[in-house]
């Protein structure tokens, strides 16, 4: 499940959980994964365009919430009393169901099956009725039985009678008395007396206030009277407790079908959740397709949200299968290319899990066994690991379980070494994925995996483009074409000095990596050309790298290691022209490793047109420098491509 963490799919159903109402819908949110065949992730898929159809039409449903539904179950089950927050709950939640049952009904014009829920919910209205009858505003009504209501107006008689005792008794001692009020306390009617003169009247002392300069005192004319009042509350009681046991009787008949309005409440929570989500993203149902292809129109991330001052996000256009396995995104640091891949992860999971996405309709997505991927640092302090091992833990994982109906998803691959090793591993990994015959996208800055991806059948380029004038990504993916990180033409236009980026131009396209000293002072540490022992034999170490190669040299090209002869001596930015079973290509000299020199495998003044031209160019040279034949012509083969 680290996957779904690092593509950001928990945040997309944590969003989609703050869309449900109920706890345990929520829970089921969160806990969602992708369907595992075509049928059910369709089904899901519908389930989510029938219920947005429904908003749509008929408004927002009554969505009951729930709360302590489960505990509820839980008292009736162990014969427990239920308490009037209890009855209330539940009288709450079948007036919702009835609610739902109408708006369903409504829902039945737009020919939806998710409308015919409401059959299946079971009407409870007389139980509910009940309920409110008895109950109002958290308490029991004194209308719930003909006793409870003579009780109560009993009870309010004999407080009556008390209290004008006692205002007769105040109005008689007022001397000694702080105010002329009957007071309450601890439920029982008192005279307020000074302290002082708390003896002057005869009665029980209930309370003292907090100063200690007052004394509640009950008196003894009304002390019978009290008695009364304590057991009209008795019976009050009793009388509530019986109707709370009769509700709660009543609510344990019912808890069968109350379960399953429950149920069924729940199912409807989590598919209008699903609806209120595509809702916020202005997502669409896209389609699924059993071949092994996606294909992603006017795209967007979900969580990359615009606010009203914010150019809206690029949208995505991207397309992988149908003959193609894999797809290498290369293009400048933070132009997109994560994002892309992410986005592409993303919203494959949301599709298979029966979620709208934000793009076109008319795109589509195939049903993957899992996404895996690789993306982000990675760098583990409580594993101790650096990146890059951190980056190889994870890929060869990722490498153990993939299959051929997987999408694999690397990020900067090979990154974090040694960039001859990396570019080394990074290849051999592609390579493997292609065994596989899954689906895989990476990103890269090595421009040897570009080539890779030329010469190699099922993988394709991309590119994130990028605006030279104005240093600016511009976020659009453009498959097809490589792209280049534009490091020299940032660090130009940002006011590198012109002789530093000459320096820079050199290293790069020429191969020089050691810095000419003036002369040799003692102590000084000599940089060598990290070169292989047997090629410093035979190569001259004066002459840059790409100058090293001469024409009719043996050489081989990686990473595929193919071997070839030098035709064409390195042009101006590093490119060495080879002829490779009977194919001329200009390739970077970084790609080419000497294997046998021009002098070790032909004589001097060696005719190397005899490799290099046709049959029968070779013959008209011949005849030229013999004599001029009038309408004679050589026709020499087309300029090399470039790779």
């Amino acid at each position: 499940m680290n996957h779904f963490k690092t593509l950001e799919f928990d945040v997309v159903l944590n969003q989609l959980a703050d869309c449900a109402i109920s706890s345990a819908a929520k829970a089921r949110c969160q806990a969602m994964t992708p369907a595992s065949t075509i049928t059910d992730a369709t089904r899901l898929l519908n389930q989510t365009t029938e219920a947005k159809n429904i908003i749509d039409h008929v408004g927002s449903p009554p969505i009951a919430s729930m709360t302590d539904h489960e505990k509820i179950i839980g008292l009736i089950n162990a014969d427990a009393l239920l308490t009037t927050d209890n009855i209330e709950n539940v009288a709450t939640f079948l007036s919702s169901c009835n609610r739902m049952r109408a708006y369903l009904k409504r829902a039945e014009v737009t020919g939806t099956d998710i409308s015919l829920y409401g059959n299946a919910m079971i009407d409870q209205s007389a139980l509910a009725e009940e309920i409110n009858r008895c109950l109002h505003n958290g308490q029991i009504d004194d209308r719930a039985t003909p006793r409870l209501h003579d009780l109560r107006r009993s009870i309010e008689r004999k407080g009556e009678q008390i209290k004008s005792k006692i205002e007769s008794l105040l109005q008689k001692n007022k001397q000694y008395c702080v105010d002329g009020f009957v007071a309450v306390r601890n439920g029982r009617y008192t005279m307020p007396v000074k302290r002082d003169y708390k003896n002057k009247i005869s009665g029980i002392l209930v309370e003292v206030s907090n100063t200690g300069g007052t004394c509640f005192i009950e008196p003894t004319a009304v002390s019978k009277l009290q008695d009364e009042l304590a057991g009209l509350k008795i019976e009050e009681d009793n009388e509530v407790r019986t109707i709370l046991y009769t509700l709660t009787a009543l609510i344990y008949e019912d808890l069968t079908f109350i379960k399953r309005n429950m149920e069924a409440m729940e199912t409807l929570d989590f598919v209008f959740a699903k609806a209120k989500l595509s809702i916020s993203m202005n997502a669409t149902q896209i389609r699924l397709t059993e071949d092994r292809e996606i294909r992603l129109l006017e795209a967007r991330h979900p969580l990359l949200r615009k606010s009203e001052d914010e150019v809206p996000p690029v949208p995505l256009n991207f397309a992988l299968g149908n003959g193609t396995r894999g797809i290498i995104v290369t293009g400048p640091n933070t132009g997109g290319k994560t994002v892309a891949i992410k986005t592409v992860g993303l919203l494959s999971l949301m599709a298979q899990s029966g979620l709208h996405v934000p793009a076109d309709e008319r795109s589509s997505v195939c049903i993957f066994d899992a996404v895996w991927c690789d993306i982000g640092d990675g760098q583990s302090i409580s594993q101790n690991l650096s990146t890059f091992s951190s980056h190889m833990t994870n890929i060869i994982s990722v490498l153990e379980k993939t299959t051929e109906n997987s999408l694999i998803l690397f990020d900067e691959l090979g990154s974090g070494t040694d960039p001859a090793e990396g570019m080394g591993i990074a290849t051999a990994i592609l390579e493997a994925l292609l065994t596989t015959n899954c689906l895989f996208t990476v990103t890269t800055h090595y421009p040897e995996i570009k080539d890779f991806a030329t010469n190699t059948q099922g993988v394709i380029n991309a590119r994130m483009a990028f605006d030279k004038e104005t240093l600016m990504p511009l976020y659009r993916l453009e498959i097809g074409e490589a792209g280049e990180s534009c490091a020299l033409h940032i660090a130009e236009r940002l006011g590198l000095p012109q002789q530093i980026l000459q320096r820079a131009r050199e290293i790069t396209y020429s191969g020089i990596s050691t810095i000419e000293k003036p002369a040799f002072k003692e102590n000084t540490i000599l940089t060598v050309t990290p070169l292989d022992v047997e090629d410093e034999q035979k190569i001259d170490p004066v002459l840059p790298r790409s100058q090293r190669f001469n024409i009719g040299d043996s050489v081989t090209v990686y990473p595929k290691k193919d071997i070839g002869i030098v035709y064409e001596r390195a042009n101006e930015i590093g490119e060495i022209g080879v002829q490779i079973k009977g194919e001329k290509r200009l390739i970077n000299h970084k790609r080419i490793k000497l294997r046998v020199s021009a002098e070790e495998l032909y004589p001097p003044d060696y005719d190397f047109s005899i490799i290099f031209d046709s049959v029968e160019n070779r013959k008209a040279r011949h005849l030229m420098g013999r004599k001029h034949v009038k309408g004679h012509m050589m026709i020499t083969e087309n300029k090399p491509h470039s790779v």
